[in-house]
């Protein structure tokens, strides 16, 4: 089978399930893993990101989400040359992909049969079942099983792990994430949860819904004990770059997770904005950061940092 992926996340499910051999074209941030790098593009950028200033790609983004376009077109081109059986891509967010209408209508110009198939999780159940989705459209069944089987696995030792710490005292770090800075948005679909199974509580995300932008006032509101940086699409780097950029508003200060040094950047593109297999590194990670003494190197090396 021929199976182009127009998802970071689908891409990384793929090759999760072994059939990295069969994918023959992939977006152009499909960085994970890095034999990815080797397959043709069939995307790009609507806009050369490299010329423009942080501030500039955050008018941008902004932009996009506030209109609903997307920052990414196909390559119609490479597509065609691709000649694909299956195409993975979603519906879930306009900005982040190309839109599910334009590749329907570009895949039925190529050909009538290239299967088109939309995966749309919003939770973790959502993801695992997006896994068991592609291994069934791609003859990889028990392969699937066999990986959302070890994801399950991983889940329930931890959030063992994170219940007996709980009966011995540990309270739950009371928590803003952010999935972008200028303006600030807070996280939404399955990050909270990501962060509940983890030992925290979210304090403005809702589990299964949208990212939503929110106040640096209304942060104040909730003072959290504990700030996480997650903008999406951005690596752990970007974020501590994109963090030195930002304004901080006149309390800063005052905040309670600054007061205690408690403001973390991490790895947001590889670890909580692509519905992929590493939403549970991502758990992972969370739980070291929240609970160090109980969790001890259980996140992946390189993926957050503490901030000042």
């Amino acid at each position: 089978m021929r199976i182009v992926s127009l998802l970071p996340s689908a891409t990384e499910i793929v090759f999760a399930l072994g059939l990295g051999d069969q994918l023959v074209g992939v977006t152009h941030e499909c960085d994970w893993p890095p034999e990815a790098a080797r397959i043709p593009a069939v995307t790009r950028s609507t806009r050369d990101l490299a010329d423009l200033s942080s501030r500039e790609i955050d008018r941008l983004v902004g932009q996009a989400i506030h209109g609903g376009s997307s920052l990414y077109e196909l390559d119609e081109a490479a597509l065609e040359a691709a000649r694909p059986d299956l195409i993975l891509t979603q519906e879930l967010c306009a900005v982040c992909a190309v839109s599910y209408r334009r590749v329907n209508e570009v895949a039925r110009a190529i050909d009538a049969a290239i299967t088109v198939v939309s995966l749309e999780p919003t939770s973790i159940e959502g993801i695992l079942n997006s896994i068991a989705t592609v291994g069934a459209m791609t003859d990889a069944e028990e392969a699937a099983l066999d990986v959302v089987a070890a994801l399950r696995s991983r889940l329930r030792k931890l959030e063992a792990r994170v219940a007996r710490r709980r009966e011995r005292g540990q309270v739950p770090v009371r928590v803003v994430a952010l999935e972008w800075l200028d303006p600030p948005f807070v996280v939404g679909h399955w990050v909270p949860e990501q962060i509940r199974r983890s030992g925290g509580w979210d304090l403005l995300g809702r589990e299964g819904e949208k990212a939503v932008p929110t106040t640096w006032q209304a942060i104040r509101e909730v003072d959290p004990e504990m700030l996480l940086l997650m903008p999406c699409g951005f690596h752990l780097a970007g974020t501590v770059s994109e963090w030195e950029q930002t304004p901080r508003p006149s309390f800063w200060r005052e905040l309670e997770a600054v007061r205690r040094g408690q403001v973390f950047a991490v790895d947001g593109s590889a670890y909580f904005s692509r519905p992929g297999p590493r939403v549970i590194d991502g758990i992972e990670l969370l739980a070291e950061i929240f609970d160090p003494d109980g969790f001890i190197e259980t996140s992946p090396a390189g993926s957050w940092t503490p901030l000042l």
